[in-house]
């Protein structure tokens, strides 16, 4: 390895911050993180509509902790892939706009992890919801 391609957390001026600030500078840039998505990217906000009827129709339905869960975690995983694939789009676009076959390949990656959360949750909502119906 050459000194070049070397490493270390003391020459990055974004590392410099520890205990409390670390935390709080952590959370401004998380917070900036989702506004950033609500405003630039649609199928995020479309996420967090379904949301919106989702985690409290979670909350009411007769079930137990564990049911619940599946159900909260289900529609959250979704809004974490959202993000992620945003952020995946948004390093690319800031490399070029060029289209190139790797830039196409990340984004589609990403889109198919969207894809996978959306199924699963959906898997998770059907199937627990079909249990409910079944109890009577």
């Amino acid at each position: 390895m050459s000194a070049s391609d070397e490493y270390s957390a003391d020459d990055n001026p974004h590392k410099g911050n520890k205990g409390l600030t670390r935390a709080w500078h952590a959370l401004h840039n998380s917070w900036s993180g989702l506004v950033f998505c609500v405003r630039e990217e649609s199928a995020f906000r479309q996420e967090l509509l379904l949301a919106a009827f989702l985690l409290p129709a979670a909350l009411v339905v007769p079930y137990g902790a564990i049911e619940r869960l599946l159900l909260i975690g289900s529609v959250v995983l979704v809004l974490i892939v959202e993000l992620l694939k945003s952020s995946i789009e948004a390093a690319v676009d800031r490399i070029s706009f060029e289209h190139h076959g790797l830039s196409k390949r990340a984004k589609d990656y990403g889109s198919a992890a969207v894809m996978l959360a959306l199924l699963m949750c959906a898997l998770v909502w059907i199937t627990l919801t079909a249990r409910l119906l079944a109890r009577g």
